[in-house]
């Protein structure tokens, strides 16, 4: 993979098994966001084959891609909302561009809300909220559409370690609910409190390619 004139990933191959946990590692620069946007389809390699849920990303329309993209919930390391809605309708709005009735899913948006601790906080305005708690409405919106793989870029990077212990409980419920879990993160003890609980895979970017365990794959 090249990006900006010079290569970023290299002899990479790794398959994100359903209900499995991984977390993303690697010094900043290192291309884990990068590697995350291959993974939901942002991003196309110059070289060699991505597959979302069995297709040749390069042999699938927009609307292919769109439709796959469902699938997959992504927690953006700079989380963007639009400002002038509160929270509860910026968490909707998958259901929306999606095309849902909304009034039919407001049950599903208040238990959801309630799940990520934010019921009493649906009306806020995005600049009300705390970091911790835009984080956690970031993880509601991602999961709104019920898919079946999270991606969460450095998620915990501007909250404190409660917030992050709670953020990482949530997705840790959401694997044993058999959801595949990726977080890129720079935080080893969020790793390390993590793997007291599930049964996580730590893949490290180093030099343009993948490693786990001390191992190229």
């Amino acid at each position: 993979m090249s990006y900006g004139g010079g290569e970023l990933l290299s002899d990479i191959s790794l398959t994100l098994s359903p209900g499995s946990f991984h977390f993303l590692t690697g010094p900043s620069g290192a291309g884990k966001t990068t590697f995350l946007k291959l993974c939901y389809g942002a991003l196309l390699p110059t070289a060699g084959h991505v597959r979302m849920f069995g297709a040749d990303v390069r042999d699938m329309s927009r609307d292919d891609v769109a439709l796959a993209r469902r699938r997959i919930g992504v927690v953006h390391q700079d989380v963007q909302f639009l400002d002038h809605l509160p929270v509860a309708d910026n968490v909707a709005l998958p259901l929306i561009v999606s095309g849902r009735d909304r009034t039919d899913e407001s049950e599903n948006l208040s238990e959801l809300l309630n799940w990520v601790g934010l019921s009493k906080r649906a009306g806020a305005l995005p600049a009300e909220l705390s970091g911790g708690e835009r984080q956690r409405a970031a993880l509601a919106r991602a999961v709104i559409m019920s898919p079946e793989v999270i991606l969460a870029d450095e998620p915990t990077g501007n909250i404190d370690w409660e917030m992050s212990q709670r953020l990482l409980q949530l997705l840790v419920e959401l694997n044993r609910m058999g959801k595949t879990i990726m977080i890129a993160t720079h935080d080893m003890n969020l790793i390390r409190a993590a793997k007291s609980q599930v049964q996580a895979r730590v893949l490290r970017i180093s030099q343009r390619r993948l490693h786990t365990a001390g191992a190229d794959l």
